[in-house]
């Protein structure tokens, strides 16, 4: 059997050198999902159905500086915490340098988790109602940023004799899977379809915290799966087995999006308890 692998280019990891600016594919992809994910969220179909009627595009306006912040910041302290702490504790000057990649999506969660709730408090706004739209727009970002992964040769994926396999200009001509494609397409796209068509159909952002577990549901079970065709970190390896350390730190999320479905059908009638009860039926 002849099997067709396309050869990974070496793609400069600048995307734009203005006079002595150098503009990273790594910036880029965090300030095109940004700036995607705002436009998004801002518009008035997602506006109109918030249940938060004091969220509106003037305070999502507001809230972009805390949420750039809270996933730079806890997107790369979790890669240094979690990744390879021993080795940025001997090269403290590495750790700032965030275009060289090493960027954490399970910090970055946290870091946003943690400034939603000091934004929330300070203007008195509902936290799911505004973590909601994060979850909705967060697969936008995500899609661009395993993108630049891709571009970056990060997180390349295990050998492979598949037809689209790939081959990474590292020196070793081995065909692998395209991992980060892998991610792009099931944590970014069809994630961000998953909750459009929720939103569209169901109106999930009616009530606060559904947006937010079927996002932390479906991120949990696409990594996992993402996982299981990507190379662990050389300096984490295999935890035991085939397991990986993104694998672990997933479950935790997936089980807050459980703890969110039962909250929403004990305490509330919105679009899981409709579901699951629909499903009974069936």
């Amino acid at each position: 059997m002849y099997v067709i692998t396309m050869l990974v280019p070496v793609i400069d990891p600048v995307a734009i050198q203005i006079g002595p600016i150098n503009i990273h594919w790594y910036g880029l992809s965090y300030g095109l999902g940004l700036l995607l994910g705002w436009i998004y969220i801002s518009s008035k179909f997602i506006l109109n159905h918030t249940a938060d009627k004091f969220i509106g595009r003037e305070m999502i306006s507001n809230f972009l500086p805390w949420a750039i912040i809270g996933i730079i910041f806890g997107g790369r302290f979790g890669y240094v915490l979690i990744y390879d702490l021993s080795y940025f504790l001997e090269n403290l000057d590495e750790i700032y340098k965030i275009w060289n990649g090493g960027m954490s999506f399970h910090g970055g969660l946290i870091g946003i988790i943690i400034s939603t709730l000091i934004f929330s408090k300070k203007y008195k706004l509902n936290f799911l109602s505004l973590a909601d739209l994060l979850a909705i727009s967060a697969p936008i970002g995500i899609f661009f940023g395993r993108i630049s992964n891709f571009i970056n040769h990060e997180l390349i994926g295990k050998p492979s004799d598949l037809p689209w396999s790939v081959i990474y200009p590292t020196g070793e001509l081995i065909s692998r899977h395209p991992s980060q494609i892998y991610e792009a397409i099931l944590e970014g796209l069809v994630l961000f379809f998953i909750l459009l068509v929720a939103c569209k159909r169901y109106c999930i952002l009616r009530t606060p915290g559904n947006a937010s577990a079927i996002f932390l549901i479906f991120y949990g079970v696409f990594r996992i799966i993402s996982e299981m065709y990507r190379l662990p970190d050389d300096q984490i390896g295999y935890i035991f087995g085939q397991v990986t350390i993104g694998m672990i730190i997933s479950i935790p999320m997936m089980v807050l999006g459980i703890i969110l479905v039962i909250a929403d059908i004990f305490l509330g009638y919105g679009f899981l308890s409709k579901l699951i009860f629909i499903f009974k039926i069936v």
